[in-house]
């Protein structure tokens, strides 16, 4: 089984990564042992090579002032598009939107519809997105 963080640890906007993704409902970042994966934001120290490396964090149309992509001119990117794709096809959820989403709304207005989106309806327990269902209880969500 699986340990991962407690249910009640909610998303904070350190926890959206540039790309849009939400670290709070990724498998990888929730982790309590093992590889943790500790989200795109902040120092590369114990960061996976993949997260220090990756062309969408480290894209050079996006700067310390440009938080998310959609700030750039070429939003959304063809690496961009490929990500959203991919997710779109194997979980149901697409960065592109949620990008939308924050530009629309705010990073502070998206955490909080992040906060109950990600909630099971029936046992209440926090899903995943790499997750097809819950783990509380069982129920697949997608």
């Amino acid at each position: 089984m699986l340990h991962v963080t407690p249910d009640d640890q909610k998303t904070s906007i350190t926890d959206i990564a540039p790309c849009g993704l939400n670290c709070r409902v990724c498998y990888a970042a929730m982790r309590k042992t093992g590889n943790r994966c500790p989200g795109c934001r902040g120092d590369d120290t114990h960061r996976a090579q993949s997260r220090v490396v990756c062309r969408i964090k480290t894209c050079s149309q996006r700067n310390e002032n440009k938080k998310y992509c959609f700030s750039s001119d070429h939003y959304p990117c063809s690496r961009l598009r490929q990500l959203d794709d991919r997710y779109r096809r194997k979980y149901g959820m697409s960065v592109i939107e949620n990008l939308d989403r924050i530009k629309d709304v705010g990073i502070r207005r998206f955490v909080r519809s992040e906060n109950s989106r990600w909630i099971c309806v029936s046992c209440g327990k926090k899903l995943y997105v790499h997750r097809a269902d819950c783990l509380g209880c069982g129920r697949s969500w997608r």
